[in-house]
This record gives structure tokens, sequence and C-alpha cells, in this order.
């Protein structure tokens, strides 16, 4: 049934395919927030060495406050994987049951006021930047930091570069030629398939999740982000509503 196999995606209990099948899922809404999002309030809210470098950049011109902005931008990030850490490690000693449900579920309802009130939210505010990027960014944060303890450190969701950086690693070992592959066996390169498989994987998903969310973005405008929002909801619902955590 559809919310057992969601009730696994979020079970204390992991497995590879667990992880993969909820990296995939995070990836796609990343990726679409991440585009969208940029369409909406003119930042790319997951990008924290975009920010770090604006911020130098900025400054070094003399715009302090825009430096200060990509500054409090990179902040809300921050703030947003503390908030997780905190969730869970405060969920696994009192709703084993459900660690990661309550994060999946702050988001999803940042995520609707987020697309209620965007429009207006554009309109405040705070030095540079709109309270709309400070909240994607925080939500960013959330998110990365849940699939990162999740998948220790497997898996990253917001952004690619140490994605498509593991991907050109392996393919330069699939490419490698093994001469000698009856001696020095320790010398051997071997590539990943499965590692690489998994990169490849996630970064399609993110790929295709910002084609859609800046179609959505662009011609529906904020209230695109609810089937994100509702995505997440059933993530962090479904555990309630099968015992497959307690399996």
């Amino acid at each position: 049934m559809p919310q057992h196999y969601l009730a696994k995606l979020t079970s204390p209990k992991r497995d590879a395919k667990a992880n993969l099948h909820l990296g995939v899922t995070l990836c796609w809404i990343a990726g679409a927030l991440n585009a969208g999002g940029f369409l909406a309030v003119g930042e790319y809210t997951s990008h924290m060495t975009g920010l770090l470098s604006t911020a130098a950049d900025e400054l070094i011109l003399g715009h302090s406050m825009a430096a200060l902005a990509a500054l409090f931008m990179m902040l809300s990030f921050i703030c947003g994987a503390a908030c997780t850490a905190l969730i869970v490690n405060y969920a696994r000693r009192n709703f084993p049951r459900f660690i990661y449900s309550p994060v999946l579920f702050l988001e999803a309802v940042l995520l609707l006021i987020f697309g209620m009130l965007g429009q207006g939210m554009l309109k405040h505010e705070m030095i540079t930047v709109s309270f709309t990027a400070i909240l994607l960014c925080y939500m960013m944060g959330l998110q990365n930091a849940l699939i990162t303890k999740i998948s220790h450190a497997e898996i990253r969701t917001t952004h690619v570069t140490g994605l498509v950086t593991d991907i050109g690693i392996e393919l330069g070992k699939l490419l490698y030629w093994n001469r000698d592959h009856e001696h020095d066996q320790d010398l051997k390169v071997i590539v990943n398939k499965q590692k690489l498989k998994l990169h490849c994987t996630l970064v399609l998903s993110f790929a295709i999740g910002g084609v859609l969310g800046a179609a959505g973005f662009k011609h529906l405008g904020f209230i695109s982000s609810a089937p994100l929002a509702l995505a997440l909801i059933a993530l962090a619902l479904a555990p309630m509503f099968s015992n497959a955590s307690a399996e």
C-alpha cells in the first residue's frame, strides 16, 4: 500500500533502497525549490558557496548591506541545519518511531506558508533580501541536514557540486586501464558502480525537479509550491498510518 511504502522511506530502520528513494524524492523537491525559488526571489537559496562568494564580492565593491544580506541568508541555512539536528535528536529519545517526521512536517508547513503568503512577503524586504529568500534558505538547511543524517552523509539533496565531483571521479576510474590486473591488486583501480549510479540518479532527479519547479513558478506562481508541500506531508504522516516503522 502507498502509506506502507512511504512509511518505509522515513522509518528509523534504514537500508540502501530506502535512502535512495528518499534521496531522489528530496532531490526533486530541492531542485524545484532552488530553480523555482530563483524565479520568485532572484536567489539560488541552496548555494552556500555562491552566497559566501557574493558576500566577499559585495564587501570588496563597497556594498556592505548586500554583503551582510548574503551572510544573513547563509546564517539562515545554518540555523535550518541546526534545527534539524535538535529536532531529530529530541525525537530519537522521545518518539523513536517518528524520528524524521517532525522535520519533514515542519518543512512542509513552512513551504505552505511560503506558497500562500509569498506575494505579500516579497513586499517586506529585510536589508536587500526578501523574507522569502531567507525562509527558503532555512528550509534548504532543514532538508539537507535531514538527508545527511539519515544516510550518514552519503546523500546530499540541495546542491550537486559534490555529486558531480564524485561522478567525475568514478568515471575516471571506469576509464582507467589496469594493464597488470593480475599483479599488484592493491593498486588496481575499481569503479564503484553503485555509487556512480546513485549520484547520477540524484543529479537527474534534481534536474527534473528544477525544470518542473521553474515551469511551475513561471506559469502558476507561488501556488506551485503546494504540491511539494503535500509530498512532504505525505512522507511525514505516513508512519502514523502504517506499522512499517515498527517492523
